[in-house]
């Protein structure tokens, strides 16, 4: 187990009457991404803002690579990257002079243009580098956005909701850029509304609702907690019951009718055998499924077991 990069302890902050963090605590491995979900109004955004030195907090103990968020701001912003959920590029200019603007104003200096070229390679945007990037696709600014945020090497890079927006093909783009993020050293924070997104690329999962942490684990680990997997058949609206007793006979388990839909769902103890059986079964009775397969808990579903339904946040602001 890697040496935590950020740790947060009982972070608090309050909004009037409204608790936006109450409780609040994290502990992030280096070199990971950690996804941190929740419904609108959780506390996400209070969270990376405080975090990122933009809000200070009313009490609890957060620290970035060893040094204190309240009490070493400098040092620590020395040490992060924040990528928020509009893009801060100017248009006007080419990717290239965006990331030699960036590297001039953390003090690079002549070094600013070979630090935007190798980020310029790294992030695959050489062939645009020097196009407006009013001309970039979705994928490609957000990709310069990571870039930018890049220009020192960032111990943490605080990543709030990056592929919001995008087709399917620049969210690919942006996954791929996020896990080039990981390989070089640095470690991610990533909060994001996309359920498949977080189970692609995060090593471990935090679901935060009323601004505390409330489940914590790997994605496969959270989706245990829904128990195992499901076979589900849809068959004709008249053999429902029939099918129903026989599958409860041979496989020894309760199963579920949904009359409605035409469907039986039944608890898959073995897996990939309980599918077996069911389908030697059906055969058995010269019964016709028209659809049936085995499934496994998703993360929506453990994110809808796990949340309940909440309200946006007016005094908070929350957007993410």
């Amino acid at each position: 187990m890697n040496t935590p990069t950020l740790v947060v302890t009982d972070l608090r902050k309050r909004y009037g009457e409204t608790r936006a963090l109450d409780g609040f605590s994290l502990s992030v491995e280096a070199a990971s991404i950690h996804g941190l979900l929740g419904p609108n109004g959780a506390g996400k955004s209070t969270a990376i803002r405080a975090l990122a030195t933009l809000t200070a907090t009313d009490s609890g103990v957060a620290a970035i690579d060893g040094h204190d968020v309240a009490t070493a701001g400098t040092r620590v912003r020395e040490r992060i990257g924040l990528v928020g959920q509009a893009t801060a590029l100017d248009e006007i200019l080419s990717g290239r002079q965006n990331l030699v603007l960036f590297g001039r104003l953390l003090n690079l200096g002549r070094m600013a243009h070979s630090r935007a070229t190798e980020l310029l390679e790294q992030f695959e945007l050489t062939d645009a580098a020097d196009k407006p990037v009013s001309g970039y696709s979705g994928g490609m600014k957000r990709r310069l956005d990571i870039a930018a945020a890049l220009i020192l090497t960032p111990a943490v890079l605080f990543l709030d909701e990056p592929t919001a927006g995008l087709d399917p093909r620049g969210r690919n783009e942006v996954w791929e850029a996020v896990r080039r993020v990981k390989g070089t050293g640095t470690t991610v924070l990533l909060t994001t509304q996309y359920l498949d997104e977080a189970d692609q690329l995060a090593d471990r999962i935090s679901i935060m609702d009323h601004g505390r942490v409330i489940a914590e684990g790997r994605p496969s680990e959270l989706k245990r907690q829904l128990g195992g997997a499901r076979v589900e058949l849809v068959i004709a609206a008249e053999l429902l019951d029939h099918c129903a007793r026989t599958l409860e006979a041979v496989i020894g388990s309760p199963v579920d009718v949904d009359y409605d839909n035409r469907t039986l769902s039944i608890a898959a103890g073995a897996g990939s055998q309980t599918l077996i059986d069911i389908v030697r079964a059906l055969d058995n009775e010269s019964i016709d499924a028209d659809d049936i397969l085995l499934r496994r808990p998703t993360l929506d579903e453990v994110f809808l077991a796990l949340t309940a339904p909440s309200t946006d946040n007016a005094s908070e602001k929350e957007s993410a």
